[in-house]
């Protein structure tokens, strides 16, 4: 029976094989790694994927989809909501004895694509790298440079903790049916050694220093640390965007240590 794509879940399935390919070749998968794919769909992602892979772990909300990719003999499929996926406790047990680190893949709906990239923000430390295939205009925000219109919270929080890249230009004629947007393909490899803070800290100051994206620091920012002791010296005679990503986390680790918060 032909799958008919339900709008409250966001589904728009890949169709176009060369871009499928281009996704696969930007992953490169090798046989034992463990992968886990995010919204596998119709599996036009999946097949290829299982292939190479030889086993792979895909989530899937859908139950209807979830029940035909359980015919697979390669997949471990998992019928929840991505957002309420323990990825820590995935890791640990899809390790057989020795620890693993995953790689996460997938066609991420794009109406909750920004909470599943902080979900799994909370997981980087068992994560070995993370393709996606999101809305282009939230990839340009993830990947965006100071002193541009895209740079703004979602920037600094991923830049914070991963290394990123824009890998592959995916059309709306890719997809049935077509969303009414481009799309792109990331590539985010966490930071080796990343800054030590406190998270909940740099993001309500990332939140705060952005809401007036306009006006100078000294209008949002400064006023936030004024209430905080021990605030170091920053320079606010500037805008959010203008301020780069080490500049605000130097910041919240000073912030972090001065509070005593606890580092994650």
């Amino acid at each position: 029976m032909k799958h008919i794509p339900r709008k409250r879940f966001g589904q728009h399935f890949l169709t176009d094989r060369s871009i499928i390919e281009g996704i696969v070749q930007a992953i490169a998968p090798r046989p034992g790694q463990a992968v886990v794919e995010i919204g596998p769909g119709l599996a036009a992602l999946t097949q290829p994927l299982a292939e190479r892979l030889g086993h792979l772990t895909v989530i899937e909300l859908d139950r209807d989809l979830a029940q035909q990719l359980r015919a697979h003999p390669q997949l471990t499929v998992l019928q929840a909501d991505v957002l309420k996926v323990d990825f820590l406790s995935l890791a640990q047990t899809m390790a057989a004895s020795t620890p693993v680190k995953l790689r996460v893949v997938g066609n991420l709906p794009y109406n909750i694509s920004t909470p599943i990239l902080f979900h799994l923000l909370d997981a980087v430390a068992v994560i070995e790298d993370q393709h996606f295939m999101l809305q282009k205009e939230v990839v340009d925000r993830m990947v965006a440079s100071p002193a541009t219109s895209d740079y703004g919270r979602l920037s600094v929080m991923l830049q914070w903790r991963y290394a990123m890249e824009n890998v592959l230009a995916v059309p709306p004629i890719s997809f049935d049916p077509p969303p009414r947007v481009d799309s792109a393909v990331v590539r985010m490899v966490p930071h080796a050694a990343p800054v030590l803070l406190d998270a909940a800290l740099l993001s309500e100051m990332v939140r705060v220093a952005f809401s007036q994206r306009r006006k100078l620091l000294r209008h949002s920012l400064g006023k936030w640390l004024d209430t905080r002791p021990n605030a170091p010296a920053f320079d606010l005679q500037r805008r959010a965007e203008e301020v780069p990503v080490a500049e605000y986390l130097a910041l919240a680790q000073a912030l972090t240590t001065a509070s005593g918060a606890l580092q994650k």
